[in-house]
């Protein structure tokens, strides 16, 4: 890994933390229990299409890992890393098949990111009954995925444009 992708990976990282700090604050309640925006993952799909699928995927785990020590609490950090993780293997994949432009593949990503959490905590409450959360949060994932995935592609196409860093 040269110094230039070190750098930026560093910077990716504390604005992650940042954006998760601010999704943090805000009070958005919509009456669905871990339903949030996620715009930190607007920062996971800038680093997926600038500095390489490695690099984007240590990101969104030390996210996870910085965000659930600093905010959360394990239950919190078990969720989060299942719906990161799911959602990065699904990303990778609708990327390299090429049919999915930078939007599709941050609408497939917000949406696996609730089907991985929502498996996990389908396993660890014991209860299958959690599987009626999904629809609501297939819907808020689309929604979220959409809208990320426009600002990630415009800005993706600005920084790889100002800086040669693939």
């Amino acid at each position: 890994m040269n110094t230039k992708k070190v750098a930026y990976l560093g910077l990716f990282i504390a604005l992650a933390f940042v954006l998760s700090y601010v999704e943090f604050l805000l009070p958005l309640s919509i009456g669905i229990p871990g339903a949030k925006i996620g715009l930190a993952n607007l920062v996971v799909m800038v680093a997926l299409y600038t500095i390489g699928n490695k690099n984007a995927f240590l990101l969104s785990l030390v996210r996870v890992i910085l965000v659930g020590l600093t905010f959360g609490n394990l239950a919190m950090m078990i969720y989060s890393m299942a719906g990161a993780m799911l959602s990065f293997l699904v990303m990778i994949i609708a990327k390299r098949t090429k049919l999915f432009s930078i939007t599709g593949v941050s609408v497939l990503g917000g949406v696996f990111h609730n089907v991985g959490q929502i498996l996990v905590a389908m396993l660890v409450l014991d209860t299958a009954s959690l599987i009626y959360y999904l629809p609501f949060l297939i819907v808020i994932g689309t929604i979220s995925g959409i809208v990320i995935g426009v600002i990630s592609g415009m800005i993706t196409a600005r920084v790889g444009r100002l800086f040669d860093i693939k």
